[in-house]
């Protein structure tokens, strides 16, 4: 009995350890994929980052595009919740402008290794995997969903077609204030959707 007991613990142990040691893998990946894109991203150096060898690569994913579809999941998931984190720490009437300003501002645009996923690997998708894409799509529609939530003074149209033109330029203004090698238009795109976006007096 008690040996029968031992083996069902060293098989608890060790499924404990693989889902750690998977955890760690995919949350290296989606920080490599964002600092170095799909295409810079190997499985040899992703591994090493990890502090694992190559070899167990295999135990834990069928391929380098499963691998890097868990990883765009979870780069997804963490934008989606720094996007959660900033519209709770703010009152409903100022949580989109805030976004915006947290978003566009210096220090996001620097930190692209743990910004967002979208602004960080969007220019790729359209050459990944299915798997890759559907991935980071499932993700973008979350982000759809939050936004359009947020909008609660408009139709259910308007707001569906109000978020998607808040997303698509906040992520279409980071992806080009991140482009540009000039400090000065890199702010100026910022400051110019910023703008548009700051609240109105009436």
């Amino acid at each position: 009995m008690m040996s029968i007991m031992k083996s069902i613990t060293l098989k608890k142990d060790s499924s404990g350890r693989k889902e750690t040691t998977h955890a760690r893998i995919v949350e290296t990946a989606a920080r490599a994929i964002r600092r170095s894109g799909y295409n810079g991203t190997g499985v040899a150096d992703i591994m090493k980052e990890a502090g694992l060898t190559h070899g167990g690569f295999y135990a834990h994913f069928s391929s380098r595009d499963d691998m890097l579809a868990e990883a765009a999941d979870h780069a997804g998931a963490e934008t989606i919740a720094i996007v959660e984190q900033v519209l709770a720490e703010y009152p409903e009437q100022q949580r989109l402008c805030a976004l915006m300003n947290v978003y566009l501002s210096d220090a996001h645009t620097a930190n692209i290794e743990k910004g967002c996923s979208f602004a960080a690997l969007g220019s790729e998708m359209h050459r990944q995997a299915p798997e890759v894409r559907a991935a980071s799509t499932e993700r973008i529609k979350e982000l759809i969903r939050l936004i359009e939530g947020q909008l609660t003074n408009q139709t259910q149209t308007s707001a569906h077609d109000e978020a998607l033109l808040t997303i698509s330029t906040m992520v279409g203004t980071l992806m080009l204030a991140r482009a540009v090698n000039d400090p000065e238009l890199s702010a100026a795109f910022r400051q110019a959707a910023l703008k548009h976006y700051a609240p109105k007096d009436h």
